[in-house]
This record gives structure tokens, sequence and C-alpha cells, in this order.
């Protein structure tokens, strides 16, 4: 796909930044959110053939009273990424009581964090953008399927706008996968071991 002046389109990325850390987390085994958003849009908008654009930023932060340490984490990454110029979104983590069962039958009880509403601020974002003529191509950075809801929302627009959107999504890929699907009804474009550990952020967060 080109734009009408015969160049790739612009590609603004969206991260769905828990998602992507668990994805490189299990397939990579990196243990933490190490991936510099800026350096990583870059080749994987090259990757996809488009021209990387904007980039927006969504993730959930966990409290400091749960997880202090990564709650100091995300504080001091979101502060480098905004000075980076990416504009980011974020959401706290809720935390729910939860009950299993020991090895004896005994009820053992711990706190599991929750993040609520990014896939659904994305999905809107994405609308919004294109409503409003803000939208050549977009780079979705999550394998969550309940955004593929926005897709046939996008091919509307932008047949309304007489015009095309390339919705692209990015996932990483590796020997540990278990799933090798981007969001349906996208382009998918895979993220593999070399192409991340291009694209780490070197500063240390913590």
């Amino acid at each position: 796909m080109t734009t009408p002046e015969g160049r790739p389109p612009t590609a603004l990325g969206f991260f769905d930044g828990q998602n992507l850390f668990r994805r490189a987390k299990r397939v990579f085994g990196h243990r933490e959110p190490n991936f510099d958003p800026v350096a990583l849009h870059r080749e994987v908008s090259l990757r996809g053939g488009f021209q990387p654009g904007a980039i927006y930023f969504y993730t959930g932060i966990p409290a400091a009273k749960h997880q202090p340490r990564w709650h100091t984490f995300w504080e001091n990454k979101i502060a480098a990424m905004r000075a980076d110029g990416v504009h980011v979104t974020t959401r706290p983590l809720r935390y729910r009581e939860r009950f299993s069962y020991d090895d004896e039958g005994k009820i053992e009880t711990f706190i599991e964090p929750e993040e609520k509403g990014i896939d659904i601020r994305i999905a809107l974002d994405l609308v919004r953008m294109a409503r409003r003529g803000e939208l050549e191509a977009a780079i979705i950075y999550s394998q969550d399927q309940d955004l593929n809801e926005a897709i046939p929302e996008l091919e509307a627009i932008a047949a309304e706008r007489q015009s095309e959107f390339a919705i692209a999504s990015a996932f990483p890929v590796g020997p540990k996968s278990t799933f090798n699907r981007g969001v349906d009804r996208t382009q998918w474009i895979e993220i593999d071991r070399s192409l991340y550990d291009r694209c780490l952020d070197q500063r240390n967060h913590f």
C-alpha cells in the first residue's frame, strides 16, 4: 500500500505495554519490559513497509502498596518515554483476592493484579483518529483479539472517507511461541529475537 503521493503510509504505533511484555517474557525470556518503543516502532514500521509515526503507549501501573519495585520501574520508564515524545496513557492495576488449594487441601489466599480498560482505550483512540482524518496506518503491538472489534468500524470509516487504512499488529515470535497470530483482520508483522534485541532500552528504570 502507498499513499496517493506514492510514498509508504505513516504508521502510528499503539503499544499495549503489558501484553507486549508478557509475550516477550514468554518467547525471549526477558524478565522486565526492557524494550524501547521508539526504536522498536522504527524497526517494525520499516519491516512492514511503513514510515514510522507517532507512538501511543498504554499500560497498567502497579500500586506502590502492593508492588513497590514495579511501581517505581513504571514511573521512571513512563517519564523517560514521555521525554522521548511518546504519548502515554496509564490505568491503575486492580488487585483482587483469589483462592486456591495447597497440596494438603487447605485454602490459600493470594492477591492478583488485573489490568482493565487498555484494549478499549486503544480501540477508541484508533476510531477517534480515523474519524478525524489523522490515520493513514496503524501498528498495534498486541495479540489481544478483543481489538479486532475495532476493525469493522475502521473499515466503515475508510469507506465513508473513500480512503484506506493499513492496520497491522506486531508480536514476538520464536521457538517458544505457542500462539503465532496477530489481531485478526490485520497485517501481521513478526518480531524475531534479533529485531527485538536491537531495540532494547539500556537505561535502568529501577
